[in-house]
Order: structure tokens, then C-alpha cells, then sequence
């Protein structure tokens, strides 16, 4: 009986040790789980597993920046819309003909496009909704449908702007122009919060904000919209009645090299990209280049008067109005006889530009053409900009010596040839073009003389009196000086004898430069080719508008006073 009581104390006594020693494990892998750091699956590892399971981060778009004109306007702007999307496997297939009938679509379209997801867990059934249209779908409170907000990019002068500013994906990200050059500028930083949300992806709270969203800067453009619709409306017109294939305009300000217009034909509604033809996305006046044919014998005669070898009443006989150069005829309209140099410039002389030219050494024109920006980049970093063709060699054949003196054989845009004449304009300093509105006065470099620029100014303003190449080109009480051009387009390694390109290259007042254009009518076809008939008239309209909306004082009050009262 003795040994019985002993055995049932021990085993007591056991049950009592095991009994206390299972709180004690359970607390200490509690411990080992919550507070004790260890090398594989500790506390650490399993908040964080949890965490996963209920914690979640959302981006908060940034607000892309603005892009205005010089006067503040409005080019491209940032509005907030409404994204909806859908868990597929969350939706409740009972409310798919509810939300199909929401969203204004058919069910079979989307039962289709939820088929396609039916293994994932997100997918866009509208993205960029304006809210008025978003909350109708979302007052229903469908099961595994959300939404976020979104910002889309709206251009408000639409088409013509829209070689310059570009347009943004549906991402908001730059994909042409302005908003792709700049893209990082305008961007911003996208912000970051968590969320806690239940198993079924609902929102259970919001814990806070990570990062909040970096707005993107603002850009200020040198363009005036004011200038721009002019422009626009000039060339679009003149583009319709030529029954031309293309045409650009460019406007610089003489004095900080600024443009202040560019515009091209054919253009396109960035806010409507439904119908876009790739080829109306390039903006001609810097990614097509072409040979400026006469424009540049201004560029030559001053290579000459450089030289001190020619006086400015120095003369040339042309006659018999032809040229032979190597197995090539160059002519005149007809026989000019013996002419100064202002006439050769004129009357756009090719028998006399060439005489002169093949006088002097090839590499003399060539290093005008250099200083004046010819074959180098403008250095806009404009996407897909062309920096055109200023060819260089050890020796030139005495055609390729003249065709250089009269434009043909090298290439450039409209924006390297409007800057081109603006050193004429500027008294001989090379400016820098800009897009961006400039708070200083720009770098300049004096590359000529200002006694030789004001020759040429001189000879140019000749071409758009009477007897001139360009007398369309005149602006009633503002004097213009400039140069007409007309180049035959290149075919089959040839020229064509029927493809033409028209150009008109100046400034105005041309005793006091304020602006500078340059027009191109590409392959005009109602019978007016040449430069003086086809792209004259537009910048007298474009240039003359311009001045007035500048308010620039006109030379002769009672002229302008005139003109103005017969316009419609």
C-alpha cells in the first residue's frame, strides 16, 4: 500500500512538471516568433509576410507641368479623369449585363475582354473617363470595381501648336515635340501611399503617405500664340489655293534670335489622334532639309564684298545671258548685259552670281556659309531635327564651285536659313535660336562686318521693289528686304523638271529689323512656282500681320493707315 501512494506522487509530480512546462514553451516560441531575432523566418520575416498580405502601395500620378507662350497662354495642360478597372476575379457574373449596360457597351464585348483576364487579377475597362461619365458606373458600387484618378494632356490651340508642342501617351509620358524634348522637365515625380485592404482587395484604410507626388515644372516657350494663328492661317491658306504638297513658316525676333512662330502644313489634332497619318507628325521646318537655291546668293555676294576685292558699285557683264560651266548651260530670263552688284542680287542673276563666284575660291563661300550656321545644329534639341548637308571638299570641279554660290549641292531646313538671315538682320551677329522664352539677352558672335551687312541689306531691299524677283513680298509702310528662291526637287539621283520648291527668305522694317521669315511652298501646282510668286505673298501677309500685332511704328503713317482701312 505504501509503494501505490509512492508511484501516484511521482506521477503527479510529473503530470505537474509538463503541465507548467508547455506555457513556458508556448510563451518562449511566442517570444521566438514577435520579439527574438533569428537568422531564417524570425519576427522580422513574418510581419513582413503579413504586412504583404494586407499592406499595399499606391502611385499617385504627378501633375505634368505646364507649357505656356511668352505672353502666358495656354499651350498644354494637365486635366484630372478617371481610370476604372475591374478585379476579374472578383466581379460577380450576375452584375457583368448591369456593368456592360454602365459603360454603354455590349455583354458579349465584355464577357471578351474579361475572358482575357479571367487569370488576373486587374484590367482597365475605361481609362481617361471626364468624372461626369466615370461616377454613373461607379454609383453602382459593381463588386471588384475600382477607379483612380489620371491626368490627360490637353492642348488648347490644337493643330496649330502642334508641330511644336508634341503630344503624351496615355501614360502622360513626352512622345513628340516639346513634351518628348522636355519631358523630364514637365514629368514631375509620381508620389507613393499604402493602403491596408482586405483578401477581397477592398480598402480597409489608409496608413499613410510615403512620398507625395513632385509636380513637373513649367515651361515657358518663346512662341506668341498671336503670331502662331497668324502664321498658321496665312500658310494654310496659301498651301490650299497652290494645291501644294507642304509648307512651313518660321519667325524669328531679330534681336534674342527667339522664334516666335513655326508653323508646317499638313498638321493634326493632338487632342484627336484618331485619324493621324504618320507623315503629319513631322515638323518640316527642322526635320526636312532641302537645297535653298537662290536664298543663298546673298550669303555669296557678301563672301565677296568680304574680300575687299569688290567694291559695292562693281560691275559684271553677263551677256550673253548664259554661262557655260563645264558641260553645264547656265542661264539667265534673258540677257542683262553688264550689271552692278545690286542688280545681280535683283534680278537673281545666275550668269552673274556665277562669274563672281568662280572668282573667288570655293572655300570662302563655304566659310560664309559655315558662319552664317549652315551644317551644324541649330541646337534646339528638337527630336528628329535635321542638320542638313554643308559639304566640304579638297577640291571642287567648277560646277560644284558654282552650284554651291547659287544654293544647290548643300542642304539645310527653315530654321537654319531664317537664322541665316538673321545675322544679315542683326548687323552681322550670329544669334542662337531659341524655343525657350530667354530671361537674358543671348550670346552673341559678330561674324561679319556691319558695313557689309548693311550692303547687302541694301541690295536685298531692291528684290522686293519694282523690278525686283519678289515684289509680292512688300508690306505697305514697312520696307522689306529679302531674297526669293526656287529649287528644283530632287528624283531618281536627277532633277525633276515639274517638282518645285518656292522660298522667300527676309526681314522687316528692313531699315530696323524686327522679325525675320522664312516661307517654303513644297511642289506648289497651280502654275506659280517660283519663290517671288509663291511664298512672297505669304510672308507679306504673315510679316505685315506680325508687325502690326507687335505694334511696331510703320515708316509711312498715311500708307499704313491706307492699307489697313482696305482690309476686309
Amino acid at each position: 500500500m505504501k509503494q501505490t501512494k509512492q508511484i501516484a506522487k511521482w506521477r503527479m509530480m510529473l503530470m505537474g512538471g509538463a503541465l507548467c512546462a508547455l506555457p513556458i514553451s508556448l510563451i518562449w516560441h511566442l517570444a521566438n516568433l514577435q520579439l527574438i531575432p533569428g537568422d531564417d523566418k524570425d519576427f522580422r520575416f513574418l510581419q513582413s509576410a503579413g504586412d504583404a498580405r494586407t499592406l499595399r502601395s499606391q502611385v499617385i500620378p504627378a501633375y505634368r507641368g505646364v507649357i505656356t507662350d511668352r505672353n502666358g497662354e495656354l499651350l498644354a495642360v494637365s486635366t484630372p479623369l478617371t481610370s476604372i478597372y475591374v478585379n476579374p476575379q472578383q466581379l460577380n457574373s450576375e452584375q457583368g449585363p448591369a456593368l456592360a449596360k454602365a459603360m454603354g457597351i455590349s455583354y458579349s464585348e465584355l464577357k471578351k475582354r474579361l475572358k482575357n483576364y479571367e487569370n488576373k487579377q486587374f484590367m482597365y475597362l475605361e481609362r481617361h473617363l471626364p468624372p461626369h461619365k466615370a461616377e454613373p458606373i461607379l454609383a453602382h458600387k459593381f463588386k471588384g470595381v475600382y477607379s483612380e484618378q489620371e491626368y490627360r494632356r490637353y492642348y488648347p490651340a490644337g493643330e496649330v501648336t502642334a508641330h511644336i508642342i508634341g503630344f503624351t501617351d496615355i501614360e502622360d509620358q513626352g512622345q513628340e515635340g516639346v513634351e518628348l524634348a522636355y519631358n523630364q522637365w514637365l514629368a514631375g515625380v509620381p508620389g507613393e501611399k499604402r493602403l491596408v485592404k482586405d483578401l477581397k482587395g477592398n480598402v480597409v484604410k489608409e496608413v499613410g503617405m510615403v512620398r507625395a507626388p513632385a509636380t513637373g515644372k513649367p515651361l515657358q516657350l518663346s512662341i506668341d500664340l498671336r503670331l502662331q494663328y497668324l502664321a498658321y492661317r496665312e500658310l494654310k491658306a496659301a498651301v490650299a489655293e497652290q494645291k501644294a504638297r507642304a509648307g512651313s513658316l518660321v519667325m524669328l525676333d531679330v534681336e534674342t534670335g527667339e522664334i516666335l512662330a513655326m508653323v508646317n502644313q499638313p498638321s493634326y489634332n493632338p487632342n484627336d489622334r484618331t485619324k493621324l497619318v504618320p507623315a503629319q507628325l513631322r515638323n518640316r521646318a527642322l526635320t526636312d532639309v532641302f537645297e535653298p537655291g537662290s536664298t543663298m546668293k546673298p550669303l555669296t555676294m557678301m563672301a565677296a564684298l568680304e574680300t575687299g576685292r569688290y567694291p559695292f558699285n562693281h560691275t559684271i557683264n553677263t551677256s550673253p545671258g548664259y554661262i557655260q560651266v563645264g558641260s553645264k548651260t547656265l542661264l539667265d530670263p534673258r540677257d542683262y548685259g553688264v550689271m552692278d552688284l545690286t542688280k545681280i542680287i535683283t534680278k537673281s542673276s545666275q550668269v552673274g552670281i556665277t562669274k563672281l563666284a568662280l572668282e573667288m575660291d570655293a572655300e570662302t563661300i563655304r566659310n560664309m556659309f559655315a558662319r552664317a550656321g549652315l551644317g551644324q545644329s541649330t541646337g534646339l534639341g528638337f527630336p528628329g531635327e535635321s542638320v542638313g548637308v554643308l559639304p566640304s571638299r579638297t577640291k571642287w570641279r567648277p560646277i560644284e564651285h558654282a552650284n554651291l554660290s547659287f544654293g544647290y549641292g548643300l542642304n539645310l531646313n527653315a530654321v537654319q536659313l531664317a537664322q541665316a538671315y538673321n545675322m544679315i538682320a542683326a548687323g552681322g551677329e550670329f544669334k542662337p535660336v531659341s524655343l525657350v522664352m530667354q530671361s537674358e539677352a543671348p550670346y552673341s558672335q559678330r561674324v561679319v562686318s556691319e558695313r557689309v551687312t548693311s550692303q547687302i541689306t541694301t541690295m536685298l531691299k531692291t528684290v522686293t521693289q519694282q523690278g525686283g524677283t519678289a515684289t509680292r513680298a512688300q508690306i505697305p509702310a514697312f520696307p522689306v528686304a529679302g531674297k526669293s528662291g526656287t529649287a528644283h526637287k530632287t528624283e531618281n539621283g536627277g532633277y525633276a523638271d515639274d517638282r518645285y520648291r518656292g522660298f522667300f527668305a527676309g526681314f522687316a522694317p528692313a531699315d530696323n529689323p524686327k522679325i525675320v521669315a522664312v516661307v517654303v511652298i513644297d511642289e506648289p501646282s497651280n502654275g506659280k512656282y517660283y519663290g517671288g510668286e509663291s511664298a512672297a505673298p505669304v510672308f507679306a501677309k504673315a510679316v505685315g500681320g506680325a508687325l502690326q500685332v507687335l505694334r511696331v511704328p510703320p515708316v509711312n503713317r498715311e500708307e499704313y493707315l491706307a492699307a489697313v482701312e482696305l482690309q476686309p
